[in-house]
């Protein structure tokens, strides 16, 4: 879904990368902003609770993710410094957002649970743990394409890109916050896990399959 909306937005986002080009930023200087202004309303996000403004905000902040291309084709046509440090700080991005969701479990579960209550409050438990998990899948999703591709070989298949993993976790946030109630993101986080764990089982199934077969996919 962000993908598609990404060209179009890049249309209408040009006129703010020649602004942006005039005052001397780099496309480098505006992914690291655009990093630590992701880190910063995720947290923000999960300390207040505010889920629905914040997922609106992050998806805004996902989709300018594009003017660093942009003010990089309207310069120096990109640099594969420029490439690795994108990819880089998007692994931190990624980070955080889940980071934030787990903040929220940690510190609004009286949205749904009564601390007076005996039972557990297994909502927390499920979605902090389902976040962790997704997580470790998002990172080592993208370091299985990274290390295949050190090694002459392209591996980018799987249920849930990166794209996909940030509408599940911006979906989830935005419904969360309407319905107030934890549910919701618990269970987003339940299936974005299993799409992780399912992702990163089909990439080194086909590094597998690849390494094999001996023909090289990627050139180095």
């Amino acid at each position: 879904m962000l993908e598609h909306l990404r060209a179009p937005f890049k249309k209408l986002i040009e006129p703010l990368a020649k602004a942006l080009i005039s005052i001397g930023l780099t496309a480098n200087a505006v992914t690291v902003i655009g990093t630590i202004g992701t880190i910063v309303v995720a947290f923000v996000t999960g300390i207040t609770g505010w889920l629905f403004v914040g997922a609106v905000v992050l998806t805004l902040l996902v989709l300018a993710d594009s003017l660093d291309g942009s003010i990089a084709k309207l310069t120096t046509g990109g640099t594969q410094f420029g490439a690795f440090l994108d990819s880089t700080l998007d692994r931190i991005a990624d980070w955080a957002l889940l980071a934030g969701v787990i903040v929220f479990f940690s510190l609004h579960a009286d949205w749904w649970y009564d601390i007076s209550q005996s039972s557990p409050d297994y909502i927390s438990w499920v979605g902090v743990g389902a976040a962790m998990v997704s997580m470790m899948t998002s990172f080592v999703t993208s370091y299985a394409r990274a290390r295949a591709e050190s090694v002459g070989f392209e591996v980018k298949n799987g249920i849930a890109t990166r794209a996909d993993r940030l509408v599940i976790i911006l979906v989830g946030m935005a419904i969360t916050g309407l319905t107030h109630h934890g549910l919701w993101l618990a269970i987003d986080m339940v299936l974005l896990a299993v799409l992780g764990v399912a992702t990163v089982f089909q990439r080194v199934l086909e590094a597998r399959r690849q390494m094999a077969a001996g023909h090289r996919t990627y050139q180095l």
